[in-house]
């Protein structure tokens, strides 16, 4: 190890009885502006500027020439009419002005940090993501914007929700103030539902198609309503059976005829109301 300059940064030291101190102390303040608080302008440049400005600083690309000749990958810094090379150490960050990104040095190379250069880490391996929002150990992927876009890379493309057994939940929540209001899925079993709310608490199940035959099960009213109306009318069902739709006979033109708006179901048969005495 030298002793003649700093360990790390590679600062000289002022000897002493040295001559002209001020030489040296003028050394290590350049490579101080340098490298602290560390802002490049390009990394993708292999070729010296034409005409640089004193504290431009580079990363040197790959294959470098002219004045920069075998200074692949370290800090290019211009001062005083000449380019100064400092070796970044890992773990150094830089800021990249051209691309707008912080980049990390590891493994002989830099790289953009968000992508998790360090030790071969990538996105996959990221616990949480917040864009533009702050995530949470439930909601470990949080965005914030006025849209998201999803986008094709030539066909088609595919959304999917996977969930671990039938009686867990993959779904679409719908919410109003982070209070759910309508929601779609498998919940709670492998039959597709659609579900509403009006507070985030009570919620009524509006439609159900059966995983194995597709047929449709309308639910006109919820139970409480249907509980209400009995009591209203004791000995007497005044609200059908939820009907099961199946496709075929959506389009089938031999549908069954809908009873008169004047016609009561009683006892599991419709029937008109008997005329008062």
């Amino acid at each position: 190890m030298s002793t003649d300059a700093t360990p790390k940064l590679q600062l000289p030291y002022i000897l002493a009885a040295q001559a002209q101190k001020h030489v040296t102390h003028n050394e290590a303040i350049r490579s101080l502006d340098a490298v602290v608080q560390l802002s490049v302008i390009s990394k993708s440049l292999a070729t010296p500027p034409v005409s640089p400005v004193d504290g431009d600083c580079y990363i040197v690309a790959a294959a470098p020439t002219g004045a920069w000749t075998g200074q692949a990958t370290r800090i290019a810094a211009y001062y005083d009419g000449s380019w100064r090379f400092v070796v970044p150490a890992v773990g150094w960050l830089a800021w990249v002005a051209a691309d707008s990104t912080l980049n990390v040095y590891s493994a002989g190379a830099w790289a953009d940090y968000i992508l998790g250069a360090v030790s071969g880490k990538n996105l996959a391996s990221i616990a949480q993501l917040g864009v533009n929002a702050t995530p949470d150990a439930t909601n470990r992927l949080s965005v914030s914007s006025p849209a998201s876009l999803f986008n094709h890379v030539g066909n088609g493309h595919q959304a999917k929700i996977n969930k671990n057994a039938a009686g867990d939940t993959a779904s679409f929540l719908f919410q109003t103030n982070f209070s759910g209001r309508a929601e779609m899925g498998t919940t709670g079993d492998d039959d597709f539902h659609f579900k509403v709310s009006p507070d985030g608490a009570s919620w009524f199940n509006a439609l159900l198609i059966d995983r194995s035959t597709g047929k449709v099960t309308c639910q006109h009213r919820s139970r409480e309503q249907q509980r209400r109306r009995q009591a209203d009318h004791p000995g007497r069902d005044v609200m059908p059976p939820p009907r099961s739709i199946s496709t075929a006979s959506v389009s089938s033109s031999k549908s069954r005829p809908e009873p008169t708006p004047a016609a009561l179901w009683s006892s599991g048969a419709w029937a008109r109301p008997r005329s008062p005495p």
